[in-house]
């Protein structure tokens, strides 16, 4: 048996991990099909961005609702007043009916719609009190249902004022899919000879119907190509600005700065105007002093309320106010990049570098899922933060979205991965290794239990077995008959070493290598004490095998066990075609060595001196003395005896000492 010692010593043991050609050649596709995966999401958030689909407008308008709320109200410019014509205002016509005489002021606004000389009177006192202009967001188109005479009280004022009255005007579509028709509603002609400005009141309305650009270019791009209009026809933002003499500064954008959601102006009522002890408070509180003073309605029930990113229910003259800020304060906000294609190719860099960094920078699942949302978050702060700060526009929803379905998609397949390598790995490690420790194993986080296979450096306790006088008994025995008497043997050994938790390292022949501690360890001296009881374990279980063999009239086999605890290395070792998690190093040598003195010595288990120091409370020896180990030519090696754990009966112990004896008798005659 000196031979099988030398083999056994010399090549390295392993594990039995196999990573055979199929599993590889999964693992392979796995890690492809994250690959393509990460391919497919960048290429199709760049082209989508890059086409501009109607799904992407839609995901694009939606991320800047969000971000319009996110940010809240600002404070809007202070030269715009609101006189809001409210539900209140809307009321008053009741006091004036109910008491006439008491409410003279009100009998322009008794019933709606209200007479022209209400409009009169208001935008001449407005006037006089010192506001810059008066944009009224009323279409005048029809004559005035009180008479020719209430329609020359508001041609008086027009004429006496001119261009710092601003009336509105619309552009309106009808008709069926297949016949469109569109028509322009612009004020009576008798109005529009005074004032020579008038302004457009309409807004693109975006595909999810909201409203979100300026109308600034409503004029060349809608009226112009219909024939509606044979002269410019500016918004009504813009034809406001030029009546207060406010120049705007220039600004490349075209959406709307939103200030905020209804009220963020300030308003008036209406009927405060024409109220004398309303009107006399807001003459001392110069109300209405530079101001440029928006009329419009506000009322629920006059039905003028826009869908816009901070409300369903603005009103109209609210959305003029915020498009009147927005060109006055130079704050149209701007897309980053106008041009789609370039969009879409950042969009497609920012995505597919993502998924490069996520599957080649970052290997633990939870890395590359919170990886995977922190660069979704931080690419919407930045887009939140360039459109909140800097009135830019980036494209935000689309790369957010295609990031994080590229962290689920290296998630999933990673996922997938680490379940078949976790499958393989307890259909194989379940044929060496004890089940709990196999569950321990696999248990852990994936990248911790895929680490046992890479090269490293610990202490655990090894254990060497092997049969005495093997190849004598091989040459006495059948084929048939060795074979199964032998796999009889090893079961029964194999049963012990898995009892105590070990991990059944291979067979050579008729020996066998456990390690108690690698890959899974549960502490120094709780593995040592496991390597004592499975060899103890393996004493009980051959004398039982020894017992019926001598009933069956069968050959006797003998073993000797040698057990040491030191340094190991162990790491998954081999070829492209096999590799296999094996353990290499000196204290495996030793193990072999021991185990190989057991026969010279004449007993059954020795354990080195360093397996001694932790073990010593726990366990009954008999020292043995020191030795010079074959192929060591530094210290010499003090072995034990092992009789058992303290407080056994001994009886075993001496009852399989004499036995050997007498069988090594036998032998050496």
């Amino acid at each position: 048996m000196e031979s099988n010692t030398d083999r056994k010593s010399q090549a390295p043991t392993r594990c039995n991990l196999p990573k055979s050609s199929r599993n590889l050649w999964r693992s392979l596709n796995l890690t492809k099909l994250g690959y393509l995966l990460i391919g497919f999401w960048a290429i199709s958030g760049g082209l989508t961005t890059g086409v501009n689909l109607g799904i992407v407008q839609r995901m694009e308008r939606q991320a800047q609702v969000l971000f319009f709320r996110l940010r809240g109200q600002v404070a809007p410019p202070e030269d715009i007043l609101i006189l809001e014509i409210d539900q209140d205002s809307l009321a008053q016509g009741e006091f004036y009916q109910a008491e006439p005489e008491r409410y003279p002021e009100l009998e322009p606004i008794q019933a709606w719609p209200w007479q022209r000389t209400a409009y009169a009177q208001v935008i001449d006192k407005l006037l006089t009190a010192g506001a810059k202009s008066v944009s009224v967001d009323v279409i005048f188109d029809l004559a005035s249902s009180y008479g020719k005479a209430d329609d020359q009280q508001l041609q008086q004022v027009l004429q006496r004022y001119r261009e710092q009255i601003i009336l509105a005007t619309s552009f309106e579509s009808f008709g069926t899919e297949e016949v469109q028709q569109a028509q322009l509603i612009s004020p009576n002609p008798i109005f529009q000879a005074a004032p020579k400005t008038l302004g457009l009141v309409n807004f693109p309305i975006d595909l999810d119907g909201r409203i979100y650009e300026l109308a600034n270019d409503y004029d060349q791009e809608v009226l112009r190509p219909l024939g509606l209009a044979q002269e410019e026809i500016p918004s009504f933002a813009e034809a406001t600005l030029r009546a207060a003499k406010i120049n705007s500064p220039p600004s490349p954008g075209r959406d709307i700065f939103f200030y905020g959601p209804p009220g963020t102006f300030k308003q008036v009522s209406f009927w405060h105007v024409l109220d004398p002890n309303n009107w006399e408070v807001h003459l001392k509180n110069q109300t209405f002093k530079d101001k440029m003073v928006l009329i419009g309605a506000t009322a629920d029930s006059l039905q003028d309320l826009k869908r816009t990113p901070f409300s369903d229910t603005l009103p109209g003259i609210e959305l003029h106010a915020n498009a009147i800020a927005t060109l006055m304060e130079g704050r149209a906000i701007a897309q980053a990049f106008p041009n789609n294609l370039l969009r879409g190719l950042l969009v497609f860099l920012g995505v597919a570098g993502t998924g490069i960094f996520l599957s080649n920078f970052l290997k633990r699942l939870v890395a590359q899922l919170l990886g995977a949302l922190g660069i979704a978050v931080a690419w919407g702060a930045v887009g939140y933060l360039s459109f909140t700060y800097g009135g830019i526009i980036l494209p935000t929803a689309v790369p957010v979205v295609a990031i994080a379905l590229t962290g689920i998609s290296c998630l999933a397949t990673g996922a997938i991965r680490i379940q078949l390598e976790r499958l393989r790995l307890y259909r194989t490690l379940g044929r060496y290794v004890a089940a709990p420790i196999v569950n321990e194993i696999l248990t852990q986080h994936a990248d911790d239990f895929q680490a046992l296979l890479k090269g490293r450096k610990l202490r655990a306790t090894i254990l060497f077995s092997d049969i005495r006088g093997f190849t004598t008994l091989s040459l006495k025995l059948e084929p048939e008959q060795l074979v199964e008497q032998l796999n009889t043997y090893l079961n029964a050994m194999v049963e012990a070493i898995l009892a105590e938790g070990g991990t059944l390292d291979k067979f050579i022949g008729d020996a066998v290598m456990a390690e108690f501690g690698s890959p899974i360890s549960h502490g120094e001296k709780n593995d040592a004490i496991r390597a004592i009881r499975a060899a103890l374990g393996m004493r009980r279980a051959l004398v039982e095998l020894q017992a019926q063999w001598q009933e069956q009239g069968q050959e006797l086999f003998f073993n000797g066990i040698g057990i040491n605890f030191g340094e190991l290395i162990a790491g998954d070792i081999g070829s492209y075609r096999r590799r296999e998690y094996a353990v290499i190093g000196d204290a495996v040598n030793v193990a072999s060595r021991v185990e190989g003195l057991t026969g010279k010595l004449g007993t059954d288990i020795l354990i080195t001196e360093s397996l001694y120091q932790l073990v010593q409370d726990e366990v009954e020896v008999v020292p043995m003395g020191e030795y010079q180990l074959k192929g060591r030519q530094e210290n010499l090696v003090k072995l034990y005896s092992l009789i058992g754990l303290k407080g056994e009966d001994p009886t075993l112990y001496q009852q399989v000492q004499t036995s050997l004896h007498q069988y090594l008798g036998i032998t050496k005659k």
